[in-house]
């Protein structure tokens, strides 16, 4: 196909054989106006907060201070527990260590003494 044929963009030739260029691009169809998107409605739901320790309070007539002082002092509560348990933990992790390296030590240092010595205390131990 010859090159010099080919319609070229933008290129318009006037009745008289000139040819121009359109600044206005040649629209193939109509363009709807411009739409909105459309509105998303999320909705986002949640879980009650647990609310046993205030409906107790309130229902036994007691005042908003000790309702207060279940939300501000339950959780803390729960923190101080589990940080109490952790140390406890590692605490008990260190004793059977120790114990375990003393019987070791006892053992090879002791000879047949530091061996006797070693079953007694494990005996004593069960």
């Amino acid at each position: 196909m010859d090159s010099d044929n080919l319609p070229v963009p933008g290129v318009v030739r006037l009745p008289d054989g000139r040819y121009v260029y359109n600044d206005q691009p040649a629209t193939i169809a109509p363009m709807a106006p411009p739409q909105a998107p459309p509105m998303v409605v999320q909705h986002i739901h949640h879980a009650p907060p647990d609310r046993t320790v205030q409906r107790i309070a309130l229902g036994s007539g007691v005042g908003a201070g000790a309702v207060a002082a279940g939300v501000y002092f339950g959780p803390l509560l729960v923190g101080v527990l589990t940080a109490v348990a952790a140390n406890l933990a590692i605490l008990t992790l260190l004793a059977v260590a120790m114990a375990w390296g003393v019987v070791t030590v006892v053992r090879s240092v002791g000879g047949t003494d530091g061996r006797a010595a070693a079953k007694r205390m494990g005996r004593k131990g069960r």
